[in-house]
């Protein structure tokens, strides 16, 4: 399989590893080579290869942040008053830390954000006197998520 203009490629061997390590990003080295049947080098060599195509991305640790408190997720669409505003906004919106993702988009709004909260009271003070305090913003549109049903990466 062709990974990207590079000319990169993944096969087989290079499928099992990855399906192992993203279903347990802690799964012992030595023990995917035993279950793809190479040695526990070979497969270093191939997360290299893997590492070095951009294809990985890193590995790291999922908190649950319902453990912490943080049990209302939200998505926030963004008026900004000018296209100019889009850098700034990003700027300020990385100083608040319940705000978790943030894209540009296509559409109604300039940018969409992903918020993390305590509860919905947590949230509306987020919203008024952070989001909707920054210099550029004209106003927010909120969708409170009730459950999230799909949590995956792409198919490998």
């Amino acid at each position: 399989m062709k990974v990207n203009d590079k000319g990169i490629y993944i096969d087989g061997i290079d499928k099992k590893i990855l399906r192992a390590l993203m279903a347990d990003a802690r799964t012992p080295v030595l023990e995917i080579a035993r279950n793809v049947g190479i040695s526990g080098a070979a497969i270093h060599q191939r997360l290299k290869k893997l590492e070095k195509s951009g294809l990985l991305a890193g590995s790291k640790f999922v908190i649950n942040p319902k453990i912490l408190g943080y049990t209302t997720m939200a998505f926030v669409g963004v008026y900004l008053d000018k296209a100019v505003s889009n850098p700034e906004a990003v700027k300020q919106l990385q100083r608040v830390p319940e705000v978790i993702e943030c894209h540009y988009t296509t559409g109604e709004w300039s940018i969409f954000i992903k918020i993390l909260s305590k509860d919905n009271e947590h949230l509306m003070h987020l919203l008024n006197t952070q989001i909707q305090g920054i210099n550029g913003v004209s106003r927010t549109e909120t969708f409170i998520s009730l459950q999230q049903q799909i949590n995956r990466q792409i198919k490998i």
